[in-house]
């Protein structure tokens, strides 16, 4: 089968790579632009598992719902350049579209966003994974991504939130990253490991154990006002706590918070 200018200009352009790759895959396989597609895939994606060892610092966070259910997922790459191309973000959309067919919690990457993260590797010319990924089911969702893609949130509500709240909700979690949504969220493990560094550092100042003691509780309140979500002074409004944001009957019920890389 023979090709033309015009098939290697459409192989190209479907692909990301250069005009010779293109025209020594058409070439390999006899015209065939599907099968040139194949042959690129299996033949670059041989150089780039070699790179697999290369850090991925930079990346993007995307959040996708369909209605019923919603997901946040993290995809790696190495350069910020290349986190902020525009075939690596939309790649990054698909893969959190694909990922709403997951099960809840947890996402493993299916054969389908393995193939989109070998597309970017063979694409960019860079190392390229997908980190990690969460679902909800049921419920209301609301998201914020911050600007550089490398922060995010979502969120599952019960209730009434009107849209603007909702956000900001999730915007004062990415910035203040609370420990849970309320002190009951809180590992026990957490607190006791508070409080017994609080008793600690009155010891050392002197006091007795008694005194210690009631010091450190009141250190632990402190600390769960300050790290839970819902005793936190909210973001854009100070003298108010996101608690005192809900209306009646409506809860928070869960969020997930990614930093890129952490």
């Amino acid at each position: 089968m023979s090709f033309t200018a015009k098939d290697v200009m459409g192989l190209r352009q479907k692909t990301g790579l250069g005009m010779m790759d293109c025209k020594k895959a058409l070439t390999e396989t006899g015209g065939d632009p599907t099968a040139a597609e194949e042959w690129l895939r299996e033949t670059k994606k041989g150089k780039m598992d070699t790179r697999t060892e290369r850090t991925t610092g930079e990346g993007n966070i995307c959040v996708a719902t369909n209605g019923s259910s919603a997901v946040i997922v993290e995809v790696r790459t190495e350069t910020d350049f290349t986190a902020r191309n525009e075939n690596f973000v939309e790649a990054v959309e698909q893969i959190a579209q694909l990922a709403l067919a997951s099960d809840d919690g947890d996402i493993t990457a299916c054969d389908e966003m393995g193939k989109l993260v070998d597309d970017l590797r063979i694409t960019t010319g860079e190392n390229a994974n997908y980190a990690r990924g969460f679902k909800y089911t049921g419920g209301n969702f609301g998201q914020y991504i911050h600007h550089d893609g490398k922060r995010a949130c979502l969120l599952q509500y019960e209730g009434d939130i009107d849209d603007a709240t909702v956000k900001g909700i999730c915007q004062h979690i990415v910035f203040h990253d609370p420990m849970g949504i309320s002190a009951d969220d809180v590992p026990a493990d957490k607190i006791e490991q508070i409080r017994a560094d609080a008793i600690q550092e009155a010891k050392d100042t002197g006091k007795n154990e008694e005194i210690a003691e009631k010091m450190a509780e009141g250190k632990v309140r402190k600390h769960l006002q300050e790290n839970t979500l819902l005793a936190q002074k909210y973001v854009l409004d100070e003298s108010k706590t996101v608690q005192e944001l809900l209306h009646e009957g409506t809860t928070i019920t869960a969020f997930t918070r990614y930093t890129l890389g952490s």
